[in-house]
């Protein structure tokens, strides 16, 4: 029978914010587009939404906790209109994003929807990560590289507002400000205030208001707190030397702003508010959905507009977050991979890329780049395993690769104490002289320390190109192991 080129699959994304749940199921094509002569190679051909959700407020117990069975409801019932079982999904994502990945049992959210989809990538997004999957998902990464111009996305939720830079389609920079919409509660269409959040009496007693909940609030009190918190949210994008509330406000280090801004989009439940004709004149406008959501929408596009700033509308604005999750695309790596058979097969694993463009040309930057974006995507030693992506060394000369290998132990040197497997995604054809450079360095670091627990497990898998936050599985030797099957959990529009 002839060889099978073409499959369908499935993917759901569920996205659970401080303010809504909502999610999306998609159809994915992925094809073999190698000829009959050459290794497979597994894309994603095409893509198509096939179900939107209703946008659900998100369903709490009470401040601390999560309807885990609320939220498995709303699943439940967009599977019956969307006419799917949880059979029928292939792969799926679910985040839990902004203030509500703070509540004391968002990690119990993925129990209760364990039966909803195939193979669920990740629970929770840390601040970075969720600014990456709404870049993604809002367009913003597509458009830095089409128009080869720098453009930041800010997704602004109910809670944060978390930004990602992106630069010839590579998110650059990201960081994330206490500033979202739904930071003071209100009796919807009214004028009473039934909820303060801390970040809230930051900015209040900034703007020199004193609140307190069950007092009404008028428009003309209610509009300079919220023009102060739209004002540090442009300023992050304008300077590295903050205001007072702006530091406090920050959730991770800020923007180094490395590369000039002009281009910003919106995204996010407040983002229709930003790309709005007119806005909200009167207290039972602001608090339509019992929050401040349309008068900081409205504040915000001023304060970029008074910036300077160029607002370029996304294509996906309150559901940029929920778009950017979820799907697969199956891969061979090339054929001069250096692996221990053991190791394997591996699921679950982050992708990070530590260098932007060029690698440096020393050990100790190498280490350092390795360092730094370990830090800012908050990776915990302690617990699951990461996978270092890269083009490759400088030069395919000894010499470059050798310093790469150095410099990716020294980097990764506190991690490996854990006794993880360290694992490398090169674009480059010279995973197999990496690895073995690796192993030549690991083993006489060995030596030379005693104290060294077990020799290093290693995976150096090449010709395959990842990205910041995807997720890949690595399954065992095929073809007398010269390669391996890579599963790439990848973002639905990345690519």
């Amino acid at each position: 029978m002839p060889e099978v080129n073409t499959q369908s699959i499935t993917s759901v994304g569920i996205d659970i914010g401080t303010t809504t749940t909502q999610l999306v199921i998609s159809r994915l094509t992925i094809e073999n587009t190698a000829s009959g002569t050459f290794v497979p190679r597994v894309e994603i051909t095409d893509k198509e939404v096939i179900h939107r959700s209703k946008i659900y407020f998100t369903p709490l117990l009470d401040r601390d906790l999560i309807n885990a069975v609320a939220v498995s409801k709303i699943v439940e019932t967009e599977y019956l209109a969307a006419g799917l079982t949880p059979e029928k999904i292939d792969t799926g994502a679910v985040i839990i994003t902004g203030e509500t990945a703070k509540k004391e049992n968002a990690k119990a959210i993925i129990d209760a929807l364990a039966g909803y989809a195939g193979d669920f990538v990740v629970a929770t997004a840390g601040a970075n990560l969720e600014g990456i999957y709404a870049g993604k998902g809002s367009g913003a990464a597509v458009f830095s590289a089409q128009r080869h111009q720098v453009v930041v996305n800010i997704d602004v939720g109910g809670g944060t507002s978390n930004y990602a830079m992106f630069h010839e389609g590579k998110a650059v920079e990201t960081t994330c400000l206490n500033v979202g919409g739904h930071l003071i509660e209100f009796e919807p269409r009214g004028d009473r205030i039934t909820y303060i959040s801390e970040p809230a009496k930051i900015a209040l007693q900034a703007s020199g208001q004193r609140l307190t909940v069950g007092e009404r609030m008028t428009l003309p009190q209610l509009r300079p707190v919220i023009k102060t918190m739209a004002a540090c949210v442009v300023e992050v994008l304008k300077t590295t030397v903050l205001s007072e509330l702006t530091t406090k406000l920050l959730m991770t280090p800020t923007l180094r702003l490395e590369y000039p801004i002009r281009k910003v989009m919106i995204s996010g439940g407040v983002a229709d508010y930003v790309y709005a004709l007119q806005g909200p004149d009167t207290m039972p406008e602001v608090t339509a959905f019992g929050d401040f959501g349309p008068l900081l929408g409205w504040e915000l596009k001023d304060c970029l507009a008074t910036a300077g700033f160029v607002l370029e509308k996304p294509n996906e604005t309150v559901r940029a977050t929920v778009i950017g999750t979820g799907t697969q695309s199956v891969n061979l790596s090339g054929s001069t991979i250096h692996l221990q058979e053991k190791t394997l097969p591996l699921r679950n694993v982050m992708v990070i890329s530590p260098f932007s463009s060029i690698i440096p040309d020393s050990v100790h930057g190498i280490a350092e780049d390795i360092k730094q974006e370990m830090l800012r995507f908050q990776v915990n030693n302690s617990e699951g395993s990461v996978a270092l992506a890269m083009k490759g060394p400088r030069t395919m000369s000894f010499a470059n690769i050798n310093m790469l290998a150095q410099g990716v132990l020294l980097g990764m040197e506190d991690y490996l104490s854990q006794n993880k497997p360290l694992i490398l995604v090169i674009e480059a054809d010279c995973g197999k002289v990496l690895g073995q450079c690796i192993n030549a360095n690991a083993n006489a670091n060995a030596n030379a320390n005693t104290n060294t627990n077990q020799p290093l497990e290693m995976v150096c898998i090449d010709q395959l190109e990842v990205e910041d936050c995807d997720y890949i599985d690595i399954g065992k030797p095929l073809m007398g192991g010269r390669v391996v099957p890579v599963v790439l959990k990848t973002l639905v529009f990345n690519r």
